[in-house]
């Protein structure tokens, strides 16, 4: 349970973090897509290890294997399975986390509701599971490069330090431009020399990442309980570290009275728009065709190197060193993933629109 994602286009992820690797299936890709292993690695080189002196020293190179589901170059409409194999494990640096819990982490609930738990980096709950969403958000990326849909992924804030707003996106380059992936350039040098302040102290610090998507058709979502924002919400909230989502005006939209805070809707160039776009490119639960817009904290890496109070799992309260090689902030790192789990999204409620509105139009 919990480790399937998706409707239509759906992934199943497995794998621990010390484990012989980390695979996912995807089951639902559209057939004669051409695909191979060199579209899915560029977006795992963003969020491989040891990339920079800003990210944890374990040394993966992360290389994709595509097992099943491609042909000659092509999806076959059949579940497409890929591996990234763990070649720089280190288990026995988490040898005193078999008796003790780290604190913020999910030793404690794990242990608690299954009996048993991988101890060696968190198991199933280290952030080295994203790399099966990495891999099958490569795919939907490139079926939403179809559609002419484009997706900004940036760090807004670390710690208290705030990235300008744009008016424009952000391209690609220009957010890995700087290891903190943040776009401003002169933000990004007071990002890094903070990254590297708290980790030279041995610990570690939090913010937020920003996600805008352009190019979306009118119609995506449904009502009620399928709501878009609703599934982006559950996507970005099941990422490790993850404590808030909010869409368009967010908390800030609640400062603002209803006559401040509508959108109101124009014509332009003979399409309805909207003047403003506090609701993020969505409304009702379906997408307006405006810009889609949200932001995503994380919280600072659980995982310290300083001695911390805790108690063992027989209940008698002692201390715990932290140690094993971690981000000292998790942003960075974290900005490929928003934007796969924002592409497996919004190809899945893409492919439920047609299924359900396009499949006869001739009624």
């Amino acid at each position: 349970m919990g480790n399937l994602f998706g409707n239509l286009f759906k992934i199943s992820s497995w794998g621990e973090s010390h484990g012989g690797g980390i695979g996912v299936v995807v089951d639902g890709c559209p057939p004669r897509l051409p695909l191979s292993e060199s579209d899915i690695q560029p977006f795992l080189e963003r969020r491989r290890p040891g990339q920079s002196k800003l990210t944890t020293p374990r040394d993966e190179a992360d290389q994709v294997e595509i097992l099943s589901g491609v042909f000659e170059g092509k999806t076959l409409g059949t579940p497409i399975a890929m591996l990234v194999r763990n070649k720089d494990a280190r288990p026995q640096a988490y040898d005193e986390m078999k008796e003790k819990f780290r604190p913020s982490h999910a030793d404690f609930t794990y242990q608690s509701k299954f009996g048993i738990r991988n101890h060696e980096g968190g198991g199933r709950s280290s952030a080295r599971e994203t790399i099966a969403r990495v891999a099958a958000g490569a795919i939907a990326q490139k079926l939403l490069t179809t559609m002419n849909v484009s997706i900004s992924t940036y760090v807004e804030r670390i710690h208290d330090i705030q990235c300008p707003n744009t008016e424009n996106p952000p391209t690609l380059d220009e957010v890995e431009a700087s290891p903190t992936r943040c776009p401003h350039p002169q933000t990004a040098k007071l990002m890094e020399d903070r990254i590297l302040e708290v980790k030279k102290a041995g610990d570690s610090v939090g913010g937020s990442i920003s996600c805008r998507v352009n190019g979306l058709p009118v119609g995506l979502g449904a009502p009620v309980f399928d709501r878009i924002e609703a599934d982006l919400a559950k996507a970005m909230l099941s990422l490790p570290a993850t404590k808030a989502f909010e869409i368009g005006s967010g908390f800030e939209g609640t400062l603002l009275k209803g006559s401040e805070h509508n959108d109101l809707f124009e014509s332009r160039d003979g399409q309805v728009s909207t003047k403003t776009n506090n609701s993020g490119g969505v409304q009702g639960g379906i997408t307006n065709g405006e810009e889609l817009f949200f932001r995503v904290a994380f919280k600072p890496t659980a995982t310290v190197l300083q001695i911390q109070k805790t108690v063992d799992n027989q209940g008698n309260e002692t201390e715990l060193m932290g140690r094993g090689r971690h981000d000292p902030c998790v942003l960075p790192r974290a900005v490929p993933i928003v934007e796969a789990m924002t592409a497996l999204v919004l190809i899945d409620h893409k492919m439920r629109h047609v299924a359900q509105c396009e499949s006869f139009n001739d009624l």
